[in-house]
């Protein structure tokens, strides 16, 4: 019985290293294809141009991505302002104030927002939050920078809230017992000692958090402008990295000069994937080794 064990156990570490191995290739070959296609458009466009050009206008050639960064930047900015300090206060009152019977009701809400398909808080956004934002602001339109990121907001919020309840949650009962015995009141044990202690933990989901914000395609599609032009304010309408290769890329020539240009964003978008996820690491790694696991 124990070597029958035993041969289960050797197939499934050799199956789950197996399945490791295959997820890393598929990786690799994705941003081979990437950079590969990329490298055709460096060839025969400047690469400052790129970075730093003011226009996107792919009839004329030109293919600057500033509007397309600023306009990332600005839903990604209102979408880490909304979402960072509900996430955080909803993470303190589930995990140091709830009863249980609320804390199965509020994770069963989070669980539902994290489930909801981006096209469907599009068309909420679209039909319901523009025409809010516009008459509130008096704009000529409620698709602009503001409405995309806070929509994009409740797609970050689970993500956020799931990670900061790991890391408060897995901490050593020691740390409230030994504050409160001090005679800290549970608000201070919460913001003085729980909370830095955690921090690890809750910055890596607000960096996973930023990586499901920048990496949003059909939403921000719907509901942000579609215009790719530099804002100026975040009551502008914009269009993001994402959204551009979404817009163009089922129309456009392959092997073309544009072609190569979605390809280009792509790469941009891996590497700041890549760069986020790599901080999000680090920091869960730290989260680990400072609660012993």
């Amino acid at each position: 019985m124990y070597h029958v064990r035993k041969i289960k156990d050797s197939l499934m570490n050799k199956f789950h290293s197996m399945v490791g191995i295959f997820n890393i290739l598929i990786v690799i070959l994705i941003f081979t294809f990437i950079f590969l296609n990329s490298l055709a458009f460096f060839k025969n466009y400047p690469l400052s141009k790129f970075f730093i050009g003011t226009e996107w206008i792919s009839l004329s050639e030109k293919y600057g991505i500033l509007p397309l960064l600023v306009g990332s930047f600005w839903v990604t900015l209102i979408a880490l302002a909304i979402s960072i300090p509900i996430s955080i206060i909803m993470t303190i009152y589930i995990t140091e104030f709830a009863d249980k019977r609320s804390k199965k009701i509020l994770k069963i809400i989070i669980e539902t927002m994290s489930a909801l398909p981006s096209v469907v808080l599009g068309n909420l956004g679209l039909y319901i939050l523009s025409g809010v934002v516009k008459n509130i602001f008096h704009l000529n339109s409620g698709l602009n920078a503001l409405t995309g990121g806070i929509m994009l907001s409740f797609m970050a919020i689970p993500t956020i809230i799931s990670l900061s309840d790991d890391a408060l949650s897995s901490l050593d009962k020691s740390y409230r017992e030994a504050s409160l015995a001090l005679g800290a009141n549970r608000l201070e044990t919460v913001f003085k000692i729980l909370l830095p202690t955690a921090f690890p933990g809750i910055f890596a989901g607000i960096m996973l958090g930023f990586g499901r914000i920048i990496g949003e395609t059909m939403a921000v599609l719907m509901i942000t402008g579609n215009s790719p032009l530099i804002a100026a304010s975040p009551l502008s309408p914009i269009r993001t990295l994402t959204a551009t290769i979404a817009a163009e890329m089922g129309e456009v020539v392959q092997g073309s000069l544009h072609y190569h240009a979605l390809f280009a964003i792509a790469l941009v978008l891996f590497a700041i994937s890549f760069f986020t996820n790599s901080i999000a690491d680090k920091y869960i790694r730290k989260s680990r080794k400072l609660i012993g696991k």
